[in-house]
C-alpha cells in the first residue's frame, strides 16, 4: 500500500512541501488563509494522514504510556485501562497494556518489552512489593517516569496514588459490628502485596475500638482469587473454628469463600455474613449481592495520568502520593 506523502500533496497544488507542512500544522505563518483552505481540500480529497511516527522520531518521544496490571479477571484493571485511554487519547498518545500475571518476573519482562517499545512513561500496579523493589529503584534511577497505582510500593521514590485501604477496611469491618457480628474471620491477602498490611492493621484497631479480643485462629492467609478464598473457607470450616461474618481482602476471594458456604447450605447472611474489600460489579451479579468497598477508578485513572504526565514533562519533579476515599456499598450479604 503507498501512502500519500506531503511531497505529493505540494507536487498535485504545484506549491512546496514546507507550505504544505505548515499548512497542516499548527504553524501557518506566512500562508494565506486560501492556501490552508486548498492544501486542506486536497489532503481529504487524497485521503492523506499524518505520519505520527515520523513526528514522534523529531520530538524524540513515542507518545506512548505502558500500563503493567497484576490481572485481568476483575474488572477493576479493565475499567482503569479504559478510563486512562480516553483521557491520553485526545493528547495523541497511545497505551500498551500488560498483564503480569501475579508473577514478579512476568512483571520484569513487562518492563523490558516497554523499554523496546521506548514508552514515555509506566503506569504499573505491583503485583509483589519486595520482590522487584530493586528492579523499581533502578527505573527510578534511570529517571524513567512511573507511577504506580492500587498496589503501590512503599520505599520508593516514585509517585503513586491509591485508595485510603485502612479508613475502608476499617468501616467495613465495623459495618458487621454494627450489624451484630462479633466472630469475624478475616481472608488476609499474600504478604507481599502493601494493601494487606493496611486492611490487617485496620481489622484488628476496629476489634480493639469495639472491645472484641483479637482472635489469631480468626486471621487466615488466603491468597487473592476465588480458589484461595474456597480453599481457606473450607479449612476453617472443616477445623471447627467458629464465626459470624467473612471479611475478605478481595472480592474473588469474596466469591470463591461464599460459593463453599453455600454448598454447605451456611445461610448468608443470618448464618453468615460476608464483605470485601475491591469490590467491582461481580460483586452484585451474585445473590445474595456482596458488600463490598469499591475504588474510585475513575479519579484514580484521572490522578495516575496527571502524575505521569507530570513527570514526562519534568523527570526530576518531586513524586507525589495521592490517596484517594473509597466507597462502601451494603449489599444483603451483610444485612440481616
Amino acid at each position: 500500500m503507498k501512502y500519500v506523502t506531503i511531497k505529493d500533496i505540494a507536487n498535485a497544488l504545484g506549491i512546496s512541501k514546507s507550505t504544505v507542512s505548515r499548512a497542516l500544522s499548527s504553524d501557518t505563518r506566512n500562508v494565506s488563509e486560501r492556501t490552508i483552505r486548498r492544501v486542506v481540500e486536497m489532503a481529504q480529497k487524497m485521503r492523506y494522514k499524518k505520519n505520527e511516527m515520523a513526528v514522534n522520531l523529531r520530538s524524540r518521544r513515542a507518545k506512548t504510556i505502558g500500563i503493567v496490571v497484576p490481572e485481568a479477571v476483575t474488572t477493576f484493571y479493565l475499567q482503569f485501562t479504559t478510563a486512562v485511554q480516553r483521557i491520553l487519547q485526545p493528547q495523541g498518545y497511545r497505551i500498551i497494556l500488560a498483564i503480569s500475571d501475579e508473577d514478579f518476573l512476568t512483571e520484569r519482562l513487562n518492563f523490558e518489552s516497554f523499554d523496546n517499545y521506548r514508552v514515555d512513561g509506566i503506569l504499573i500496579s505491583s503485583c509483589h512489593h519486595r520482590a522487584n523493589l530493586e528492579f523499581y529503584k533502578e527505573y527510578v534511577r534511570r529517571c524513567t517516569p512511573m507511577v504506580f497505582f492500587d498496589r503501590t510500593v512503599a520505599d520508593l521514590e516514585c509517585s503513586s496514588v491509591r485508595s485510603d485501604d485502612y479508613h475502608s477496611a476499617f468501616f467495613l469491618v465495623e459495618h458487621l459490628i454494627y450489624q451484630g457480628y462479633r466472630r469475624i474471620l478475616h481472608l488476609a491477602g499474600p504478604d507481599y502485596i502493601r494493601n494487606t498490611s493496611e486492611r490487617l492493621r485496620a481489622y484488628r484497631d476496629v476489634l480493639k475500638k469495639h472491645g472484641i479480643d483479637y482472635c489469631p485462629e480468626l486471621v487466615v492467609s488466603a491468597g487473592i482469587d476465588e480458589v484461595d478464598g474456597a480453599e481457606a473457607m473450607n479449612r476453617v470450616l472443616d477445623a471447627g473454628i467458629r464465626c459470624d461474618a467473612v471479611f475478605c481482602f478481595t472480592e474473588l476471594q469474596a466469591l470463591g469463600a461464599k460459593k463453599v458456604l453455600q454448598e454447605r447450605a451456611i445461610h448468608i447472611p443470618s448464618e453468615m455474613a460476608i464483605a470485601c474489600m475491591s469490590g467491582t460489579k461481580l460483586a452484585t451479579l451474585v445473590h445474595p449481592a456482596i458488600t463490598a468497598v469499591e475504588q474510585p477508578v475513575e479519579q484514580m485513572a484521572k490522578e495516575a495520568v496527571r502524575l505521569l504526565l507530570s513527570k514526562i514533562e519534568n523527570p526530576t519533579a518531586p513524586s507525589e502520593t495521592v490517596v484517594l476515599p473509597a466507597n462502601m456499598v451494603i449489599r444483603s450479604s451483610t444485612e440481616k
